[in-house]
């Protein structure tokens, strides 16, 4: 019997210590009131009232820089290279001289169409005296039609041969002007592609160097093709087709700068929050990429302190208008719980209650709320942690 007893003591008092336990835990917790202070007093927090402000919509999109122009200088004809006119990375003006070729040949060709010309234009001066002294002889019947005619002839084919010279000479002109390479536009040079001293022919692919113009500069981005009807709408609300050319030369802006009609884009450092530039949207491809399921659209910047670089990926934003008086209160003050997003709302007497809201967008630290706030309601953005129904709070003091 003692030994049943001592197992039955060894078994049944840690049950009973546990019982204990757990009813002292239970009466405690359904004795204590609901924590509405810390430490006897109200819990400290801070708050800011719900604004009525201007919202820019956007329409975020990943981008990629590209120059506004491009292209290869090659030779139009063949030659040596003799020097070059620009540095390796160096901005160049438009009509500066890029390249050089060996124009002896040319010049030589040139000379000898303008020694031509001459030459037939004296034989055509000399028949065009002997027209003349026919004409005066068939007035007086001294000789007879036929030679007159002939002599007429004679004329209009020296007209046409120094006509013919005069072609020779612009062909040579042109052969001459092709030795000396200019740059087509403004731009800033690449790797220079062909040493002076080699041979470089109108059949290379190669070319001399590349120019790219960055000043201005184009972004070209996708976006969703869902939001092809919100940026359709937003065209149209700007009285204006960014795929129609305008006055300026290019489609759908009117300066270097955003338009003040067209659609307005922000490019910024991938993954940062700094603006590199602002323009406008200049164009809205004429498909949408099934594969993708992606809308490719393309914007022009200035970019005269060169922020933006061809080949640069960057985060792009497009404004596609404002939503006028839209209540904002900081990302902060919204929380999410089991039944959706809510924020803390102080009444006149400094008690919170939970409200639930609708947040219709997040945007630079700020919740656009469409639901559930008024203008002016005082809402909690730090310490909600220790908030309960019906606690009273206090201000952190800054």
């Amino acid at each position: 019997m003692s030994a049943v007893r001592r197992s039955l003591l060894l078994v049944g008092l840690p049950v009973l210590i546990a019982l204990g336990a757990a009813v002292w835990w239970f009466s405690r917790s359904t004795a204590a009131p609901a924590p509405q202070a810390v430490a006897g007093g109200p819990v400290l927090v801070r708050t800011t009232l719900v604004r009525a402000q201007d919202v820019p919509v956007r329409l975020p999109g990943l981008g990629a820089v590209q120059a506004w122009k491009t292209v290869t200088v090659r030779s139009r004809i063949d030659g040596q290279l003799e020097s070059v006119g620009f540095r390796e990375g160096d901005m160049v003006r438009q009509g500066q001289l890029i390249a050089q070729l060996d124009d002896r040949a040319p010049k030589a060709q040139l000379a000898q169409a303008v020694a031509q010309r001459s030459r037939d234009q004296a034989q055509l001066d000399n028949a065009r005296q002997d027209l003349k002294r026919y004409v005066e002889l068939a007035r007086h019947a001294a000789i007879d039609r036929q030679t007159l005619d002939t002599q007429r002839a004679q004329v209009a084919a020296l007209q046409a041969t120094v006509q013919s010279d005069e072609a020779q000479i612009q062909a040579a002109q042109v052969q001459l002007a092709y030795t000396r390479i200019v740059a087509p536009f403004a731009g800033r040079t690449g790797a220079r592609l062909v040493d002076p001293g080699n041979l470089v022919r109108a059949a290379d692919a190669q070319g001399l160097v590349v120019i790219n113009q960055i000043d201005p500069i184009a972004v070209s981005f996708t976006v969703p093709d869902t939001a092809y009807a919100q940026i359709h709408a937003a065209l149209q609300a700007a009285g204006k087709d960014a795929s129609r050319p305008d006055a300026s030369g290019y489609p759908g802006a009117q300066a270097a700068g955003p338009a003040a009609d067209a659609i307005h884009v922000q490019v910024l450092s991938q993954g940062q929050s700094q603006v590199l530039g602002q323009g406008s949207l200049v164009l809205v491809d004429n498909q949408i990429d099934a594969a993708s399921g992606t809308l490719r659209l393309k914007a022009r910047f200035a970019n005269p302190d060169q922020s933006l670089w061809p080949g640069q990926t960057v985060d792009v934003r497009l404004i596609l208008g404002v939503r006028r008086g839209a209540l904002v209160v900081p990302d902060s003050a919204v929380q999410r719980g089991a039944q959706g997003l809510f924020v803390y709302v102080v009444d006149k007497n400094d008690a919170v209650q939970p409200r639930p809201v609708q947040v219709l967008v997040s945007q630079d630290g700020l919740s656009v709320i469409s639901q559930g706030l008024a203008a002016g309601d005082r809402v909690v953005v730090d310490g909600q942690y220790r908030l309960r129904p019906g606690v009273r709070i206090a201000e952190i003091e800054s």
